[in-house]
């Protein structure tokens, strides 16, 4: 799989439903309106916070009350993956261990 989004709608710790829209990380946006159509939901409103999150993090979460339309779940989760890149740094310190 390449590189993309996986978005999940979560009920308390449960996933509900998800869904994977491929994509490059700076057309996050994009993809998560074809996710929203796919998993028929309304788009969420994308703040600054969820900018920032994203930024830093590869990630974002939707609560409730980001949504025009009441939603059936508790929030909605995004996260970048990308099979090719390892997850974590390596600690540039772990040779001093």
């Amino acid at each position: 799989m390449a590189a993309g989004i996986w978005v999940r709608l979560m009920h308390k710790t449960r996933i509900e439903r998800d869904t994977t829209v491929e994509c490059a990380h700076e057309e996050w946006i994009k993809a998560l309106e074809k996710a929203c159509h796919q998993l028929d939901v309304s788009r969420p409103m994308v703040l600054a916070r969820h900018e920032r999150d994203w930024e830093q993090f590869s990630q974002a979460r939707f609560l409730k009350e980001h949504f025009v339309e009441d939603v059936p779940f508790d929030r909605m989760e995004v996260e970048f993956i990308d099979p090719d890149k390892k997850r974590k740094k390596q600690n540039p310190y772990a040779s001093f261990l």
